[in-house]
């Protein structure tokens, strides 16, 4: 469903649109329209295979500075591309609307972060890509004050020795695309002529070709720093063996420019600055009677949260509007499960409730000895969670009866990983274990302190973390230490793992990406107070709370900040991400659905 336009350009229109494939959620898209009006059959033709280009070269491309492509068609004389719907502005719009320089300190971020997507085009396998078309219109710079590639519409292919017809933007592009040549020192030249641009408000468009430099940076804008100019300068060499090399070597020339000048260190402060602004707007809110604790579960179209006022909530996905809810004599701190038509979930009431996921009708509930604080897991025909009766209960989905329980040596916080062969858990007293599926014994580990953490298996090995202040990975098999990562302070987080990194947080304050083989910390990301809630990836993003209540976004394989929301109370369990929603409860009563 088109909402409005956003764009218009010679061949047509860019519109921003609602996915309707999706009724219960709002799942915005830009619709990128192309009218085909040339009478030559070959101009034509060339008009739809650029067109098709774009939509091919995009379907190949993964990075969170390129839109995602979802859809593409034909109608008549009219092609459409569906991307990504990207919420900002583009970077010659922010030139324009700001009557001053912009600072260099937001230029540097932007140049290093098109450095990097420039490395990923040109390093692209099987055949790099060259985009051809750098410049300021074709930078969106979005709600998250974060650079988007856009238009790829004469991006190609590289080969080398490889000639063709002059394509680009007079007074970005250089020389040698003149003559119909591009490699990827070609986007080296169109990135300097941008940033060139954006430093001194000169449009290169409205001056002779390849003269830079009869227009130096610090005569126009005398707030630039030497080393930034020599940076630009050299991007714009005329001949292109004297400008950077790689994309790579130009970031690191900007990054030691940063650090040279000092506006490296102020970056990220400056950045936290913009984040925290009111651009981030939830999609919508509900409040509860008291603390949300309990990670929110999405089943089909519905939001399930417990809270501390003794009820889980059903919530309309989309909208957030209520549903049912259903009281127990205890408050909920545990993360719901679901399965067949029936949500499971733990209740400080000492009791594993089932009730219908459509209408909150009580299906059957069973009893233990102590509060349930682990959240449920349901596989091979049961449903299993810990109690603090120092126990780990497997009961039957169909009877609702006990099949066994193993008495641990303390009570059981840890929501319990189960895989094809075994349960995995960890209880206060610090004794991790692993049982079969007869609830007996495989092997036990003990930690120095307790293991609230939830543990992760993959490849054969079980990771979790602990009040000792260590990060444990151990043989699933055999339980024996494969390696121990030390942490500032202890943890109760439980770890996520994507792409050979396990991701965990701790007391000290950091969220830790480390390698799950070699225990090698990749990065660390410093946050404001003691990581409290467990972080989740949601496509190139780590999402994670903190204590003093604020919801911190990241590009997961570098811990670089994208955006960071607070709440006005603690954040102590995990967001659920769906279809680009982030789902997080807050100890400030208020759950909140937020754009990823």
């Amino acid at each position: 469903m088109i909402q409005e336009v956003i764009g218009v350009g010679g061949m047509g229109s860019v519109y921003r649109a609602r996915d309707l494939h999706f009724p219960n959620v709002v799942k915005l898209v830009a619709v990128k329209e192309m009218i085909n009006r040339a009478t030559d059959p070959q101009v034509r033709q060339t008009i739809i295979q650029n067109f098709e280009r774009e939509a091919n070269i995009l379907a190949t491309l993964t990075h969170p500075s390129i839109p995602r492509i979802y859809d593409y068609f034909t109608q008549g004389e009219r092609s459409y591309l569906v991307l990504e719907f990207v919420n900002g502005k583009d970077l010659e719009a922010i030139i324009a609307d700001n009557e001053g320089f912009l600072t260099e300190e937001q230029i540097l971020t932007w140049a290093i972060e098109l450095c990097d997507v420039l490395h990923f085009l040109h390093n692209h396998r099987p055949d790099p890509i060259i985009f051809r078309d750098m410049k300021p219109s074709n930078v969106m710079i979005n709600q998250h004050h974060h650079v988007v590639l856009v238009d790829f519409g004469i991006a190609k292919t590289f080969q080398s020795g490889q000639r063709g017809t002059m394509i680009g933007t007079e007074g970005y592009s250089p020389p040698e695309q003149y003559r119909g040549e591009a490699t990827p020192l070609a986007d080296i030249y169109a990135l300097g002529a941008t940033l060139h641009h954006a430093l001194t408000r000169r449009d290169p468009r409205l001056e002779p070709p390849f003269s830079f430099a009869e227009r130096p940076i610090r005569k126009i804008n005398p707030a630039v720093s030497e080393e930034l100019e020599v940076v630009v300068d050299t991007a714009l060499q005329y001949d292109p063996k004297n400008r950077y090399q790689s994309a790579n070597d130009m970031k690191e020339a900007l990054v030691h420019c940063g650090r040279k000048t000092g506006i490296l260190n102020r970056i990220p402060d400056a950045g936290m600055a913009t984040i925290q602004t009111s651009s981030l707007k939830p999609l919508w809110t509900f409040e509860c009677e008291d603390e949300i604790r309990s990670t929110p579960l999405y089943y089909e179209n519905i939001i399930f949260v417990g809270s501390y006022d003794h009820n889980i909530y059903a919530l309309d996905a989309a909208e957030g509007k209520f549903r049912w809810k259903y009281p127990t004599d205890g408050g909920i701190v545990t993360r719901p499960s679901a399965y067949d038509g029936n949500v499971y979930f733990g209740s400080e009431d000492q009791r594993l409730h089932v009730v219908s996921a459509r209408s909150g009708k009580v299906v059957w509930t069973y009893y233990s000895e102590g509060r349930v604080r682990s959240s449920p897991r349901v596989a091979e025909g049961h449903v299993f969670f810990g109690s603090d009766d120092n126990h780990l209960h497997a009961v039957n989905l169909m009877t609702g009866r006990p099949s066994w329980r193993f008495e641990s040596a303390a009570p059981v916080r840890s929501s319990p990983f189960v895989t094809s062969e075994a349960v995995y858990f960890g209880c206060e007293s610090g004794e991790f274990y692993c049982l079969d599926f007869r609830g007996d014994l495989k092997w036990r580990y003990k930690a120095k302190l307790s293991v609230t953490s939830s543990p992760w298996v993959s490849d054969g090995i079980v990771y979790f973390g602990s009040l000792d202040s260590s990060f444990y990975a151990l043989d699933a098999k055999a339980g024996w230490i494969v390696w121990r990562f030390r942490m500032g302070k202890g943890s109760i987080v439980s770890p996520t793992l994507s792409e050979g990194l396990i991701f965990t947080g701790s007391a000290d304050e950091n969220i830790y990406a480390i390698d799950a083989r070699t225990a090698k910390e990749i990065w660390r990301f410093r946050a404001e107070h003691q990581i409290s809630g467990s972080p989740v990836i949601y496509k190139d993003s780590l999402y994670c709370g903190t204590a003093d209540g604020n919801l911190y976004c990241l590009e997961y394989r570098t811990g670089r900040l994208r955006w960071k929301f607070a709440t006005k109370g603690a954040i102590t369990s995990a967001p659920v991400v769906y279809d680009d929603i982030v789902y997080i409860g807050s100890a400030d009563h208020t759950l909140y659905a937020l754009l990823a």
